[in-house]
């Protein structure tokens, strides 16, 4: 069993894995796209870094272009947002102490 002393010194690891962790996954790039027309570039953080439009897409109305651009960054940010979660999980899962009393971290990623 791990002492207070024991406990703080793993959410400490914890704490920098996760940091560490968040800056791996500014490097990994994901992409939604609507159709040929317009893809966006996400960071695994939900940081839009890029939005692309086919020639096509160049000539339509504001309206349609700007329903293809949200189709396309949100399917961008939920794929960024999955491989978020399951990259948090992993460093959760690995890290934390497990302490009396709260509910082991396996049942809570599962």
């Amino acid at each position: 069993m791990l002492g207070l002393g024991g406990i703080k010194e793993k959410l400490e690891q914890a704490k920098l894995k996760a940091e560490a962790t968040k800056l791996r996954l500014d490097s990994v790039h994901v992409e939604g796209s609507s159709g040929e027309y317009v893809r966006v570039i996400s960071t695994a953080n939900s940081r839009i870094v890029q939005i692309l439009l086919n020639d096509e897409a160049k000539t339509f109305s504001a309206e349609e272009l700007s329903r293809h651009t949200l189709v396309a960054t949100n399917v961008a940010l939920e794929k960024a947002r999955s491989i978020n979660e399951t990259e948090m999980a992993a460093v959760a899962r690995a890290t934390m102490p497990n302490i009396p009393g709260m509910p082991s971290l396996e049942s809570m990623f599962k």
